[in-house]
C-alpha cells in the first residue's frame, strides 16, 4: 500500500534566539520536497502553514520568551498533525523552530495513548532541549520542548496533548547530542533519559548506535522522528541558527535515517530549525531533502530483507 504523507508548516522562530526559521518550511518547498517524495513512490498532499502570532521579540518574562505566543503555536501544530494521524496520514511538520516539537509530539502520544500503541521517539539534535525556566540561560522556549513533553514546565505547554506528562523520559533515545547547558546537564542525568552523544557515536559507531537506539520496539510501536537539521556537522549543514561543529559526518547521517527506515515503522516526522537566512544557496535544505529520502527508503541498491 502507497504511504500517503501530509506536510504541514509551521513558519515561526517564536521559540528560538534567532530570526529566521519561519522561513524554513518554504525552503523546503523551493527545495523540492513534495515531487522529491513523490519520486519515490509515495503519496504527498502539502497542507499548507498552520497560523499563528508573530513573533513579538521580548525578553523573557519568568524564564520564558513569548509563553502565550509559543503555546499558541504548539496548539495549532498540535490539532494539525493529530488531524493528520486520524486519517492515517504521516505527518511531516516542517519548522519553524524546535519549540514546536511540543505540539507535534504531545499530538503523536495523545494518539498514541487511543489507539493503545507504544511511542518510541528518535531526538536528533546537537542538543538535549531538556532546560527549564529555572536552568534556560536564554528563556528560549526551542531549548525545552523535550522537558516539557516530560511533564516540566507551564501548564500553558505541558497540558496542550490533555495528559501531563504527554510522555515519559524513557520514550525517548537522543542521537548526536554534544552541546549541553551546565544545569541541563544533571537534569538530564536524573531523568534516566537514554542519551548517545557524539563521542558514544565516535566510539562505537553509528551502526552500533541505531541498533541500540531502535532495539525494543514491535508491531505495535509508533516511531516518531524529531530531526533538528543542526543534528548535522556544521561544515555541510550551516542553515542553522544554532549550529555546532562536531556532528555527524553525511555518511552517518546517512546511515542513521536507513536504518531507521529499514525498521519501516517510521509514523511521524518533525524536521525543524532549518533557517535560510544563515544557508548557502539552500543548501543545507538540500542536505536535508537527500537525508528525508533516506529516512522513507531511498536507498543506494536494493537489498534483500
Amino acid at each position: 500500500m502507497t504511504r500517503h504523507i501530509r506536510l504541514i508548516g509551521a513558519p515561526t522562530d517564536v521559540g528560538a534566539g534567532t530570526r529566521g526559521a519561519s522561513m524554513g518550511p518554504e525552503a523546503f518547498r523551493v527545495a523540492g520536497l513534495q515531487p522529491t517524495l513523490e519520486g519515490i513512490g509515495l503519496r504527498v498532499t502539502d497542507w499548507g502553514n498552520v497560523s499563528g502570532p508573530a513573533n513579538p521579540w521580548q525578553a523573557p518574562v519568568s524564564g520564558y520568551r513569548h509563553l502565550v505566543e509559543v503555546a499558541a503555536w504548539n496548539h495549532a501544530v498540535h490539532e494539525a498533525v493529530h488531524a493528520a494521524l486520524d486519517e492515517d496520514e504521516l505527518p511531516i511538520l516542517l519548522g519553524g523552530d524546535h519549540c514546536l516539537a511540543i505540539g507535534s509530539i504531545s499530538a503523536v502520544a495523545r494518539r498514541c495513548r487511543q489507539q493503545g500503541k507504544n511511542l518510541r521517539v528518535l531526538w536528533l539534535d546537537a542538543h538535549t532541549d531538556f532546560n527549564t525556566h529555572e536552568l534556560t540561560p536564554t528563556g528560549n522556549t526551542h531549548g525545552m520542548p523535550v522537558a516539557v513533553l516530560c511533564g516540566h514546565g507551564p501548564a500553558e505547554l505541558t497540558a496542550i496533548g490533555g495528559m501531563t506528562p504527554a510522555l515519559q523520559a524513557s520514550a525517548f533515545r537522543q542521537i548526536g547530542i554534544r552541546s549541553v547547558d551546565e544545569g541541563e546537564k544533571c537534569f538530564v542525568r536524573q531523568s534516566g533519559m537514554e542519551v548517545f552523544d557524539m563521542r558514544y557515536i565516535d566510539e562505537m559507531g553509528m551502526r552500533h548506535t541505531m541498533k541500540a537506539a531502535l532495539a525494543g520496539m514491535d508491531d505495535n510501536t509508533h516511531l516518531h522522528v524529531s530531526f533538528d537539521v543542526d543534528f548535522l556537522d556544521a561544515s555541510f549543514a550551516p542553515g542553522v541558527g544554532t549550529a555546532v561543529k562536531g556532528g555527524p559526518t553525511y555518511r552517518e547521517a546517512q546511515l542513521c535515517m536507513e536504518m531507521i527506515a529499514d525498521t519501516g515503522r517510521l509514523a511521524s516526522l518533525d524536521v525543524m530549525e532549518l533557517n535560510p537566512a544563515l544557508d548557502v544557496r539552500n543548501a543545507t535544505a538540500e542536505v536535508a531533502l537527500d537525508l528525508i529520502e533516506s529516512l522513507f527508503g531511498k536507498s543506494t541498491l536494493m537489498r534483500r530483507g
